[in-house]
């Protein structure tokens, strides 16, 4: 998702549907947060997003649950299984290799091949993400240290991570624009932490829980009996939950019909 643009550079070709978003979220840092936007997609563009609703399907260790108020408005998320342990600085490439871009998420054969590629470019020192033949990563949560995402940027990324099964990544920072772009996906929830670095806390294969609430959050390590605060995922939490920007377009009536 695009979210700096020149003024003059917003000239929309002609279109059947149009849509304004403006949210803040606590989470990311002020060069990050999504400013308002207004623009007018081509009728057969946005077809093409609005198909995208790929199922995830959770593997058996890992869980997830919620509450909600009155009115359907999402409060608390619950996310429970093992983790995957990352350093800082694993780039677009290194999640989903260049290569691979030609896969189309809103195919279901090729939004599952992209999960079983997930991560398929990480050095040779860390464990396989998914194992071979397999569909779906044993890993449910992914804790990463700083500016986790960076490099190119690729919607294919955070995409692939959520088709493995990935329900959240809790780094110490994350790239701008995996940021941007896992939010608009709705794929995963990008959590930041609160106490530094979560990465040298935890290892690979600890069982843990994250708790999303509405002004706060935690990671508890049941392995280590640890618990770990996170920041609030804030108002960004409702866009992933209604799954991406689109969904949540459509679920606020954001995307209405243009006047002609």
């Amino acid at each position: 998702m695009t979210t700096t643009m020149a003024s003059k550079a917003l000239q929309p070709p002609p279109c059947a549907f149009s849509f304004s978003f403006a949210p803040t979220h606590r989470l990311a840092p002020p060069s990050a947060r999504l400013p308002l936007l207004r623009y007018s997609w081509p009728s057969s563009s946005l077809s093409r997003r609005c198909n995208h609703s790929p199922t995830l399907t959770l593997h058996a260790t890992s869980s997830s649950s919620s509450s909600t108020l009155e009115g359907g408005e999402a409060v608390e998320k619950v996310f429970h299984g093992e983790c995957f342990v990352l350093d800082d600085n694993i780039d677009t490439d290194q999640i989903i290799p260049a290569e691979y871009l030609t896969l189309v998420p809103s195919n279901p054969e090729e939004y599952a091949k992209l999960g079983s590629l997930a991560l398929v470019g990480l050095p040779s020192r860390y464990p396989s993400f998914v194992a071979p033949g397999q569909p779906l990563s044993r890993y449910a949560i992914i804790i990463a240290g700083a500016n986790f995402g960076c490099g190119s940027s690729r919607e294919h990324a955070p995409v692939a991570l959520g088709a493995s099964g990935v329900k959240a990544v809790v780094a110490e920072s994350y790239a701008r624009i995996f940021f941007r772009n896992s939010v608009a996906t709705g794929e995963i929830y990008p959590l930041e932490s609160a106490e530094g670095r979560l990465c040298k806390e935890c290892r690979t294969g600890d069982l843990v829980t994250v708790e999303m609430e509405k002004e706060r959050g935690r990671l508890t390590n049941h392995t280590t009996g640890k618990e770990h605060k996170l920041k609030p995922i804030g108002d960004a939490g409702p866009v992933i939950e209604a799954g991406g920007i689109f969904a949540y377009a459509r679920k606020t009536g954001m995307i209405v019909a243009a006047t002609m």
